[in-house]
């Protein structure tokens, strides 16, 4: 090789040197560090009130823990207080006059409507109540399915119950006489504590299903589909403050709700101490409440209910009219 030729070479070597990128000519690089895997914390629910169509704590910024059927934390939910039951009452006759007298045709219609948004959320109430009751994935299914089909039941009784209910009497005179069913007014109601869900239903829905409008005091083990029910009564047309629920003691807003002027009703059904719910009636008694008394005996909400709670917070209202005027 002549010199004039190597020195071309050398000047090419160099020249591709200059023009090749430092990545490549580096013998090793070292790797990038693995990055962490994202931890996702869950969005834990908080549990709240449902009064007048919203979600408020409780004004005394007071909660409980509730706990599953073995004993462990599920959740903490809201205490109500005397003055969370005030407000309730409030909103309860708020929407008496537009809910007594929508139709009962469209009162049906929204019975069934909660029955279908109870359908789509089947799962979640099924997880709930295993938690909260420690039942067998079946027995929980069983219960939240007899909750939809009573929901269905009583949202086909709003446009019937009143032709059993009512009468053209018999009068000695050019008159007619006719009877007619009204709703009673606000109807305080206690639910039992099981089971957790269709016990809710079960004095929730016949007293709303013709027309009054209620609060329900759900016994503090069941805040969990309580307050999910709420959830599903906020996003089924049915009118804020028809439906206002509290979860908390029963032996704590018991008195208060007895003796409010404002509620024209009490449902004893989940006061368990007898003797409690003779103090609430005679403290109900103050404004001629009409109560519905416990059953001294373990009551089968499972059992065909019958027309007793549609007819228990109704007034009868009769009519003369002269004949030909």
């Amino acid at each position: 090789m002549s010199e004039k030729t190597a020195t071309k070479k050398a000047a090419a070597t160099k020249a591709a040197a200059k023009s090749t990128p430092a990545s490549v000519t580096a013998t090793t690089t070292a790797p990038e560090p693995a990055s962490a895997p994202a931890v996702r914390l869950d969005v834990r629910k908080t549990y709240k009130l449902f009064i007048g169509g919203a979600f408020p704590r409780s004004e005394s910024g007071r909660s409980y823990q509730v706990t599953s059927a073995d004993g462990a934390f599920l959740a903490n939910a809201a205490l109500a207080s005397r003055k969370d039951a005030r407000d309730a009452v409030a909103k309860a006759r708020a929407a008496f006059s537009g809910w007594s007298g929508a139709t009962a045709f469209l009162r049906g219609q929204i019975l069934y409507r909660v029955a279908e948004m109870l359908e789509g959320r089947r799962g979640q109430f099924v997880a709930e109540i295993r938690s909260v009751e420690g039942l067998s994935e079946a027995k929980a299914r069983a219960q939240v399915d007899a909750a939809i089909d009573r929901l269905v039941w009583y949202a086909g009784w709003t446009d019937k119950i009143g032709q059993i209910r009512s009468t053209a009497n018999p009068v000695s005179g050019p008159f007619w006489n006719v009877s007619s069913p009204e709703p009673t007014g606000v109807v305080a109601l206690f639910a039992p504590e099981r089971p957790a869900l269709l016990g809710l239903i079960s004095v929730l829905a016949p007293a709303i299903a013709t027309g009054n409008t209620a609060v329900l005091v759900a016994p503090d083990s069941a805040a969990l589909p309580a307050i999910s029910l709420a959830e599903v009564l906020a996003t089924s047309d049915l009118p804020g403050g028809v439906v206002n629920i509290l979860t908390g003691k029963a032996s704590e807003l018991g008195k208060p709700l007895a003796e409010h002027l404002d509620v024209d009703a009490l449902d004893l059904a989940g006061i368990a101490d007898l003797e409690f719910a003779t103090t609430l009636e005679q403290a109900a008694a103050e404004n001629l409440k009409r109560v519905l008394r416990p059953s001294a005996a373990p009551v089968d909400w499972t059992e065909a209910p019958g027309t007793r709670r549609l007819t228990a917070f109704l007034e009868t209202k009769t009519v003369w009219h002269p004949v030909g005027s």
